[in-house]
């Protein structure tokens, strides 16, 4: 069956929000909002992933450097690497893994 879903474009931007987009067992697709200067806490991922910011800017934080990422950039990380996000703007973006 297929499905079409808002859940990107309706994603309320208040402080951290993230929604699992997906239901497979072998691949996650999470959409991630923040809000204008919240914070994604250090954390790690169980896999090596791929971040595509959607909408607004981030600073993306990984082994002691900055990485600055904009709207229709993407980025890849490694897994079980510590790393955080900052929104400099209102910002969207998914990371599939």
């Amino acid at each position: 069956m297929y499905l079409i879903d808002d859940v990107i474009k309706t994603q309320k931007y208040n402080a951290l929000q993230v929604k699992k987009l997906n239901t497979a067992s072998n691949l996650e697709i999470l959409c991630i909002s923040l809000e204008k200067d919240a914070l994604f806490p250090e954390h790690t991922s169980p896999r090596n992933a791929e971040l595509v910011v959607l909408e607004g800017t981030i600073e993306f934080h990984i082994n002691g450097t900055t990485y600055n990422l904009n709207t229709r950039q993407h980025f890849n990380f490694p897994k079980e690497t510590v790393h955080s996000v900052v929104a400099k703007e209102n910002s969207k973006f998914l990371i599939i893994r």
